[in-house]
């Protein structure tokens, strides 16, 4: 029960200075500061991390100045409390994150504070290539079935399609593909194969693939994105 967590939470509480009562106004917990300007720490208490634990915290910002979400903590620390993801949108917003023990022991995982975002340049920068080399927008934001679409694929295509009548040399195929050296070599799909030095030829694995892809090949017609 929620309420098994009340008091080591309390007591957590209490040993940072605070008078902290329970069931105030419908929060689980309240505790406040001696002195001025006074700190109002409200805390919400559920047995594991759910979406009804943000939303209710997510309610109480406007009347806080802290705000801490406690849950038991999961055996063998399986449970979302352990996510990357889930501390992450703590530390967003702003939120402190207790896990609680079956003997009482508290774990802190993230302590309130204002989010502070470190950007990542490096993925940043990928996506906004990924984003600018992609020809159109072929793929429905949500597919997760078929493989997706990115610009590597579509410049495979591109030379899939520019040797299906007859092998060629890379530099041939630059027009079609700027990558169409690296394509060639890697040949990630097993689309391609080496006739002789220099000359690459279609395989089977890449007619087929002219067949499977034939809504996303060059002349062809955008394929909708729905």
């Amino acid at each position: 029960m929620e309420t098994d967590l009340y008091l080591p939470v309390k007591r957590h509480l209490e040993s940072l200075g605070l008078t902290v009562k329970g069931e105030v106004k419908g929060c689980d917990l309240v505790g406040l500061s001696d002195g001025a300007p006074e700190l109002v720490v409200i805390g919400e208490l559920k047995r594991a991390f759910t979406l009804e634990l943000v939303l209710q915290a997510v309610d109480r910002t406007a009347a806080a100045d802290e705000i801490w979400l406690a849950v038991a903590a999961s055996k063998r620390g399986r449970g979302r409390e352990g996510d990357p993801r889930v501390r992450k949108l703590c530390r967003f917003l702003g939120f402190g994150l207790i896990a609680v023990t079956a003997t009482g022991r508290i774990e802190v995982i993230v302590e309130p504070a204002p989010w502070k975002p470190r950007r990542d340049g490096r993925r940043r920068s990928r996506i906004v290539e990924e984003f600018r080399r992609r020809r159109g927008d072929p793929i429905a934001g949500g597919s997760t079935r078929l493989p997706q679409m990115t610009a590597y694929r579509q410049q495979a295509l591109a030379v899939a399609h520019a040797l299906r009548d007859a092998p060629s040399r890379p530099r041939d195929l630059k027009p079609v593909a700027p990558d169409a050296a690296k394509i060639l070599q890697a040949d990630v799909y097993g689309w391609f194969e080496r006739v002789e030095r220099g000359i690459y030829r279609l395989t089977d694995g890449g007619r087929a693939a002219l067949v499977t892809w034939a809504a996303y090949l060059p002349g062809a017609e955008e394929p909708a994105a729905a």
